[in-house]
C-alpha cells in the first residue's frame, strides 16, 4: 500500500468497532479488576468490554516511548461533558500568548476529540492543524511498527489498536517526535479507563461541566459518570473544576480525596474582559476560567519564577486570539448572521440558545440528530423548550441530514451510525414535534445540509437579512462549515 494520507485515512477507519461491546470480562486484565468488579459510587458497574486505557503503554513501548518521555510532555489533562473542547482551546490560546512574551512554552500541542471537518483537527501543534505529509509521516510509523509481525508477537493479546486508540498513539508519538513544550489532551469518554489516562505525571487537570454522557459506557447515574470523569486525577498533581451539581461536587470531591489531591472548584473569574466576543455565553466564561486556572497552576510548576504568572496582557491577548470552530460560533455575511454549535446532548443545547442573540431579523433553526446511542426527539424537545424560555420566535425551522452536498458527495473521514429508523421518518418525526411546537412555524425538510442553507440565504435575500442557528450535532455543525468556509 502507498503511504498516501488518503490511504491512512482508510486504515484508520478499519480500526473502527463495527458494535459497542455487549459482554463483561470474568478476569482481570493487567491489574484491572474485572470489568464487573471495577468499583463506582454503588460499587457496581455497567462498562463493557476491555476498558479502553488497555494495551496503550505496552503500544507506546513498542514505539520505543518510556513514561519519562510522554512525562516532557508536559500535559494538561482534561475530562467533562461539555466544555471539554473549548476550554483546553483556551488553554492553549493563552499558553501561547503566555509563551510569544515568555519563550516558554514556544510550542504547544493539542489533542481533541472528535474533529468537525478533518481528522487533523484532532491533532494541532500551536494554532495549526498537522499537516497531511506530517500525519501521514506519523501515522505509518504507528502502523507499520504496531503491524508488524514481531510486533505481533510481542503484544499479541492486545492486538492492533482500535480507532480512538489508534488516534491517541499517533498524537502522541507527533507530540513526542515534534517535541512539544506542553501537550494539552482531551479524553475521549470518560476519564478513569480512557485511552488518554495511562498518562502518570501531567502537570494539572480539569473537568468541566458534567451531565449525562454516553450513559452505556459510563452510567447508569450521573454519579457514576462523574466517578469516572474523575478517574483522571493523579496523586501529587493539581485539580480542578468547574461548579458542579451537589451530588457531582461529592463524588468529585471523593475521588480527589481517595487520589490525595487538593481540588479546587473554579468559579467565573471576575478579571474576564467584558467585551470579548469569545466571552459571550456563560458557558465560555466558565470553561475560560477553567482554562485560567488550569494554565496558572501550570506556569507555577514549570515556568521560571519571574514568568510563574499570566499578566493581564497574556489574558486579553489570549482570548482576543481564542478560536474553536463550530462551537458558539459566530459566522457573519452582510446582514446574514450564522450562529453554530454543535450541541449533541440536552446540557449542551441549553448554552447553544445563548448563541443566538435577537435581532429585529427573521430566525431560522437549522437542526438534525442521527444517532443510535441519543435520543434526538427528546435533545428538540429540550431546545425548543430553551428557545421559548428565552424568548426567541423562530420563523422558520429547517431539518436535515448529516449528507453535506446535494450531489451526494460524501466526507472520506466520517463514518456516522444511524439509529433503526429512515432518516426521512426521522425527519417526519422531527417536523412533527416542532408542529406541535408552533403551528405557525415555516416547517421544511432538506435532504442534504448544503439545501438547508441554500433556504436560510433565500430568506435573507428576500427579507433584507436573517439570523440562523445551526445546531444539534458536531456532523451538521461540521458539514456547515465546509460549504460556508471551506478549508484551503
Amino acid at each position: 500500500m502507498k503511504r498516501t494520507y488518503e490511504n491512512a485515512l482508510k486504515l484508520l477507519q478499519t480500526r473502527r468497532r463495527t458494535a459497542r461491546p455487549t459482554d463483561k470480562l470474568s478476569v482481570g486484565i493487567d491489574g484491572l479488576p474485572p470489568v464487573g468488579a471495577i468499583p463506582n459510587v454503588y460499587g457496581t458497574s455497567t462498562l463493557l468490554g476491555i476498558p479502553s486505557i488497555v494495551g496503550m503503554r505496552e503500544w507506546l513501548e513498542l514505539l520505543g516511548h518510556s513514561d519519562s518521555d510522554v512525562n516532557r510532555l508536559n500535559v494538561i489533562h482534561v475530562a467533562g461533558t461539555k466544555g471539554k473542547g473549548s476550554t483546553c482551546a483556551f488553554v492553549r490560546s493563552l499558553l501561547l500568548a503566555h509563551g510569544s512574551r515568555t519563550g516558554f512554552p514556544r510550542k504547544v500541542g493539542l489533542y481533541t476529540s472528535p474533529d468537525l471537518r478533518c481528522i487533523r483537527e484532532r491533532i494541532q501543534i500551536n494554532e495549526q492543524l498537522i499537516p497531511e505529509d506530517l500525519f501521514t509521516k506519523y501515522f505509518f510509523e504507528v502502523w507499520d511498527c504496531l503491524s508488524s509481525q514481531e510486533s505481533q508477537v510481542t503484544v499479541g493479546k492486545y492486538g492492533m489498536p482500535r480507532y480512538l486508540q489508534l488516534l491517541a498513539l499517533v498524537a502522541f508519538h507527533t507530540f513526542i517526535k515534534e517535541a512539544t513544550d506542553a501537550a494539552i489532551w482531551e479524553t475521549h469518554h470518560g476519564g478513569e479507563y480512557d485511552s488518554t489516562n495511562f498518562i502518570r505525571e501531567p502537570i494539572v487537570t480539569g473537568i468541566t461541566t458534567i451531565g449525562m454522557d454516553h450513559v452505556e459506557q459510563l452510567g447508569p447515574t450521573i454519579e457514576n459518570v462523574a466517578w469516572h470523569k474523575a478517574g483522571i486525577f493523579k496523586s501529587g498533581t493539581p485539580g480542578f473544576s468547574v461548579p458542579q451539581d451537589p451530588n457531582i461536587s461529592a463524588v468529585l470531591q471523593a475521588r480527589a480525596e481517595e487520589k490525595k489531591i487538593e481540588l479546587g472548584f473554579v468559579g467565573v473569574n471576575p478579571s474576564l474582559p467584558t467585551d470579548a466576543r469569545a466571552l459571550q455565553t456563560s458557558a465560555q466564561k466558565t470553561n475560560c476560567s477553567l482554562a485560567l486556572a488550569l494554565v496558572g497552576a501550570f506556569l507555577k510548576r514549570k515556568a521560571r519564577p519571574e514568568n510563574s504568572c499570566l499578566t493581564s496582557s497574556d489574558i486579553l491577548d489570549g482570548i482576543g486570539k481564542f478560536s474553536w470552530p463550530g462551537r458558539f460560533e459566530v459566522i457573519s455575511e452582510g446582514r446574514n448572521e450564522w450562529f453554530l454549535d454543535g450541541a449533541h446532548n440536552e446540557l449542551s443545547v441549553k448554552h447553544a440558545v445563548e448563541c443566538a442573540t435577537p435581532r429585529s431579523l427573521p430566525r431560522i433553526l437549522i437542526f438534525t440528530h442521527i444517532s443510535d446511542q441519543r435520543d434526538g426527539q427528546a435533545l428538540l424537545t429540550t431546545l425548543a423548550s430553551c428557545i421559548k424560555n428565552n424568548n426567541i420566535r423562530l420563523e422558520y425551522v429547517i431539518f436535515t441530514t448529516f449528507q453535506e452536498r446535494q450531489d451526494g458527495s460524501t466526507r472520506i473521514d466520517k463514518n456516522v451510525k444511524i439509529p433503526h429508523i429512515s432518516i426521512p421518518d426521522l425527519l417526519a418525526i422531527y417536523c412533527d414535534i416542532w408542529r406541535k411546537i408552533d403551528p405557525e412555524a415555516v416547517i421544511v425538510s432538506e435532504p442534504a445540509i448544503e439545501g438547508a442553507l441554500k433556504f436560510a440565504r433565500k430568506i435573507g435575500e428576500e427579507k433584507g437579512g436573517m439570523e440562523t442557528l445551526i445546531t444539534g450535532s458536531l456532523h451538521l455543525v461540521g458539514g456547515a462549515l465546509n460549504i460556508l468556509q471551506p478549508l484551503n
